[in-house]
């Protein structure tokens, strides 16, 4: 199973790793943020799964997948 998110602010960040941290892959669509925000969820997704020992792939432009 994969979670998909659509994140509309950073708060929501939150979800994305409660998801990832259970063992769930996230679909992580950034297309409804601003050019900044999403540039920081990208951070923030980037060391979640540095730290975990996953994979981060860009599925589209603003569309991530987070493996863990």
């Amino acid at each position: 199973m994969v979670k998909s998110l659509r994140p509309q602010n950073y708060n929501e960040v939150l979800y994305v790793g409660h998801f990832f941290r259970k063992g769930v892959p996230v679909l992580m669509d950034l297309s409804d943020l601003p050019d900044a925000e999403a540039k920081q969820l990208v951070d923030f997704a980037t060391g979640l799964v540095f730290g975990r020992g996953g994979a981060l792939d860009r599925v589209d432009r603003r569309i991530f997948l987070l493996q863990p």
